[in-house]
């Protein structure tokens, strides 16, 4: 069953015409507003057979204004980068494309912009800031008619300092001259580290100051309004960047799934349900690295890495590589143009894809020269997917 659930359906990727956003007339473009296709062809909203309950999700890494400087975006319009636009831009695309629920990576300005207008949208939150002196943090919007809030937990990656009084992950941690030498050989730099570089990360060998890196999750139990209240956990998280620390992404990524686990026999024992459970983030690593690998080595379709597959606690496949494909990227920069942003899920009997958030191609003219730009105000682009919950 699970081998069949998540073996990878590779249909013909389909050229979308994307429309424009509608505001007031101006003298720039207005940004893009991707729409929902169905995975069996066609506008998902034409289909009238319906067999269960549909929500949507979307995840976002909408670029922290904090990290938004002319000398790291060289190649994006001036009026681009500039705040009040670019927080318009994104709030106009985000309720455009109006999904049940928002997983929000780089996500700064939240008390003073975001909580408020998202909310005037009929959507509740919650939200981490990172830790230290990081000003973006991760967020989860839901809309409150359709969706309502069990249990929350948030997730410090900082806590792994703690796991080194066990010695094999103080033994992992320190794997770190043949770990990177081989990691740097595999992993491709992307485009997030140029908005990190400038960081003092001190001593690379020192694996309590290796596995602090500020990085957050959330993580929730949401309860669906609908005829039978199905129970989804929603986790949104934003992995380390810098691909020569391939070790401390992996660490991240196995400890997360550790924490999801847990939070899902809590949730399964105190409401007496099998929770669906949905992961979505920026995971700062393509679909070749050991990130990756180790997410979906649960996949018995996927070769899994021979380390991870005892250690894995949750099967999860990637939504688009189930359905479509992995896109060719999710962030678009002169520099790095590669996907990194992923919506996985663990598959259940009663939890169906049925339609994903359309992406441009390659050489679609509203990316060409990187992001961000008129009609993308982020340097990632928004992914989504559809589900069907059976009523059976």
């Amino acid at each position: 069953m699970l081998r069949s659930l998540c073996s990878s359906t590779r249909l013909p990727i389909p050229f979308f015409t994307r429309p424009i956003c509608s505001r007031k007339m101006t003298t720039a473009p207005s940004p893009i507003c991707p729409k929902f296709i169905s995975i069996e062809g066609g506008d998902i909203y034409s289909r009238s057979k319906r067999d269960g309950i549909r929500f949507r999700l979307v995840s976002y890494n909408i670029l922290a204004q904090v990290y938004v400087k002319s000398s790291l975006f060289p190649h994006s319009p001036s009026p681009c980068l500039k705040w009040k636009p670019r927080s318009q831009a994104i709030l106009t695309v985000l309720m455009s494309i109006g999904a049940d629920f928002l997983c929000l990576q780089e996500l700064d300005e939240y008390d003073s912009f975001y909580k408020q207008n998202i909310g005037s949208h009929d959507y509740s939150s919650i939200y981490i800031q990172r830790s230290g002196q990081k000003r973006d943090g991760c967020g989860i919007f839901y809309k409150q008619n359709r969706a309502e809030l069990l249990l929350e937990e948030r997730i410090e990656y900082n806590d792994l300092v703690n796991s080194l009084e066990d010695e094999s992950n103080l033994h992992e941690c320190k794997r770190v001259d043949t770990q990177v030498e081989e990691d740097n050989n595999s992993e491709t730099k992307n485009g997030s580290s140029l908005k990190n570089a400038p960081e003092d990360r001190g001593d690379p060998n020192d694996p309590r100051v290796r596995l602090k890196r500020d990085c957050v999750g959330i993580m929730a139990a949401f309860k669906l309004k609908d005829a039978f209240h199905h129970i989804v956990i929603v986790a949104n998280t934003h992995l380390y960047w810098d691909p020569a620390w391939a070790d401390v992404k992996l660490a991240q990524a196995k400890y997360l799934l550790s924490r999801i686990s847990h939070f899902k026999t809590l949730v399964s024992d105190k409401f007496e349900c099998t929770p669906s459970i949905i992961l979505a983030g920026d995971f700062n690593s393509t679909p070749g690295d050991k990130v990756y690998q180790y997410l979906v080595s649960g996949n018995s379709s996927s070769a899994p890495l021979a380390e991870c597959v005892d250690e894995l606690p949750i099967p999860l496949c990637s939504f688009y590589d189930h359905t479509r494909g992995e896109p060719p990227f999710t962030n678009c920069t002169p520099d790095f143009t590669n996907t990194l942003d992923y919506i996985f899920f663990s598959p259940d009997e009663k939890l169906k894809p049925i339609g994903f958030l359309e992406l441009p191609e390659a050489n679609s003219p509203d990316v060409v020269g990187g992001l961000p730009n008129y009609y993308h105000p982020s340097d990632h682009l928004p992914i989504g997917a559809e589900f069907e919950i059976s009523t059976e």
